[in-house]
């Protein structure tokens, strides 16, 4: 392997650094987005001890004794997904929703060879979903989790790429990887690997690797979206989380614009005409649109100049991720029973957004009179406060709106 292609260097992140930093490539945000981004694989040796975050006895926990469901998990071998049918079952008497995991037909199948590929861990696995919450807040782009469990000398998937960015943290055993440049630079997300098979399994079969290697407990892999990639395990268990990263693009900021600006052309009379009826010579045909497409395209383009994309943008982007949890009876407890000295703080992964007297949030937005504008930019800070501090009627109202959670001092 040729150290050239890839970063590469032992953590050794300064205290009070973010997760990025600390947990996952040494360098800090500023350095990785200059230099990593987007822009190439990178590798991280022993970057930090994941034994915190995920194990093989958390795979056993979340199999055979959390009644995970589908599509919670899927299962692969030798490059082919299996059926859901063969490894999920009714769990018997006061459980009998029948596309339970069966725990028994998982093992025979990792016995046999297959990948165990549990799906969506910042929902089942609170370690997960706390580093989850703090690389998505500190990269700004939505994140979710994989993990995947391998037996000895299999693979999962042949060699194809993501339509997002990952970063694969191995958690147990050693992953033999080997990456290839694109064969389509930064796809979106609805232009899938398949759209591309031959391409990628020439790249991958014909072209000399960019990164083969060894990856062992600790050590991370980033790959930008597009970058191919292939995995097998060792003589071992392997254990790989990944977190994917659904970046947000150019594309994405352009659909936000191009549906504010059909917005505002849908409060314009003149757009919202019929067309001519079609000629006689075209039944069925161009209903005299030569003579109007010009005016379309200058009103077009006036909206587009015009339109403002950042309330749809910023709300796409909070339906993205959810809030962080809240328990039921913990928050009417402390609604119950709120008093002055009560400890309360903003909850976390809101997205908060306070613009003039209305706050927008992942749960949605309230408006607030004048006197309240104060104690609520306050919250903002996310640090602990008292429901006396904010006023007992305006804190009772922000639990009530699963806004405000009770909080430890």
């Amino acid at each position: 392997m040729s150290l050239s292609r890839t970063e590469l260097r032992d953590s050794g992140a300064r205290e009070g650094a973010g997760i990025l930093e600390s947990r996952l490539t040494g360098l800090s945000r500023e350095e990785f987005a200059r230099a990593v981004w987007g822009r190439t694989a990178s590798l991280t040796r022993r970057a930090s001890d994941f034994s915190d975050v995920f194990s093989p006895s958390a795979v056993d926990e979340l199999i055979s004794r959390r009644g995970l469901r589908t599509p919670f998990l899927r299962v692969a071998k030798d490059g082919a997904t299996l059926p859901s049918s063969s490894f999920t079952a009714p769990a018997g008497v006061g459980a009998t929703v029948a596309d339970q995991l069966d725990d028994t037909a998982l093992w025979r199948a990792f016995a046999d060879g297959a990948t165990l590929v549990l799906q969506a861990l910042h929902r089942t696995w609170e370690p997960v979903a706390d580093l989850v919450s703090g690389l998505s807040t500190e990269l700004g782009h939505p994140v979710q989790a994989n993990a995947y469990v391998t037996p000895p000398q299999n693979r999962g998937f042949d060699a194809h790429y993501d339509v997002h960015d990952v970063f694969v943290l191995q958690i147990e055993g050693a992953k033999r990887w080997v990456i290839h440049e694109p064969v389509l630079p930064d796809p979106l997300r609805d232009q899938p690997w398949t759209d591309h098979r031959a391409a990628v399994a020439d790249r991958a079969a014909h072209s000399t690797p960019h990164l083969d290697t060894m990856l062992r407990p600790g050590d991370v892999l980033y790959l930008p979206r597009g970058w191919l990639h292939s995995a097998q395990a060792q003589g071992e268990v392997s254990i790989h989380l990944t977190l994917g990263v659904h970046a947000w693009t150019r594309y994405a900021l352009a659909e936000q614009l191009t549906r504010a600006a059909l917005a505002a052309l849908g409060e314009d009379p003149s757009m919202r005409r019929s067309l001519p009826l079609a000629g006689p010579n075209e039944p069925g045909g161009s209903h005299g649109t030569d003579g109007v497409l010009d005016l379309v395209r200058e009103r077009l383009l006036a909206a587009v100049a015009g339109a403002d994309p950042a309330p749809l943008f910023d709300r796409a982007r909070r339906s993205q991720a959810r809030p962080a949890p809240l328990g039921p009876v913990a928050q009417l407890t402390t609604l119950s029973g709120l008093a002055a000295t009560s400890p309360v703080r903003l909850r976390k992964a809101l997205e908060p957004r306070l613009e003039g007297t209305r706050l927008f949030t992942r749960v949605g937005y309230l408006d607030f009179p004048a006197a309240d504008l104060v104690p609520v930019a306050r919250l903002l800070d996310g640090r602990v406060h008292t429901a006396g501090d904010l006023g007992l009627a305006l804190a009772g109202r922000l639990l009530r709106a699963g806004v405000l959670v009770p909080a430890d001092r």
